[in-house]
């Protein structure tokens, strides 16, 4: 595929999202790397058409140079938004709202704290990412597994021969302490995400470090 047709497969797969308007953003692809540009009227628009980009075959990897500009309808001070990010942590049930704090500068929100599992910061980051005049979110939030890493590699391979998506042949594991090392090739971007997520589901994994290659 050429970066060109690359290029086309990407706008058609932004015009085709309902949550965003494609015609705000534009796309250029140099070797299967995607960059972003434009304005939206929200992170969650932002990182939508990330992720939008990221599905799409091909797609090596993507720089987000998307900006932010709220309209005036959207702009909340930072304390509103403060007030509205403590919420939206107390009410989400995956989230252990009492480990997690937060600064909010101009829009941009940064959680910090600790929890337990990767899936809590992410629910923790996407709680704040659809939130009225939030313009950013950097997640600084650190894990801390309570429970001791036994049989880490064995229980990641397990996960990838489960999984319908993946190629587990292609994929190698290398576990050093509580961080979980992925190396090999896959065939799409989507694939390689499917791994990271097996990776981070296993008990006590504290970072995955994620040297896959996508070759499609």
């Amino acid at each position: 595929m050429t970066d060109r047709e690359l290029q086309e497969h990407i706008q058609n797969a932004l015009d085709w999202e309902p949550s965003i308007d494609g015609a705000d953003i534009g796309v250029s692809v140099d070797a299967g790397i995607v960059t972003l540009r434009g304005d939206v009227k929200s992170h969650a628009e932002r990182a939508t058409a990330e992720r939008v980009a990221l599905h799409v075959y091909g797609v090596k990897a993507v720089a987000n140079d998307i900006e932010v500009r709220l309209r005036d309808e959207q702009r909340r001070t930072d304390t509103d938004i403060a007030q509205a990010v403590v919420s939206a942590l107390r009410w989400n049930t995956m989230v252990p709202d009492d480990r997690i704090t937060i600064a909010v500068t101009n829009g941009r929100v940064t959680l910090n704290g600790n929890v337990g599992w990767e899936y809590q910061r992410t629910a923790a980051g996407n709680s704040v990412r659809d939130l009225a005049g939030v313009r950013g979110v950097t997640n600084l939030i650190s894990l801390e597994p309570q429970v001791r890493v036994m049989d880490v590699k064995s229980k990641i391979e397990a996960a990838l021969k489960r999984s319908a998506e993946i190629d587990a042949r292609r994929i190698k594991v290398e576990v050093a302490d509580s961080k979980v090392i992925l190396s090999g090739n896959v065939h799409s971007w989507f694939e390689r995400n499917e791994a990271r997520q097996a990776a981070w589901a296993a008990p006590g994994v504290k970072e995955v470090d994620d040297r896959i290659a996508v070759v499609p």
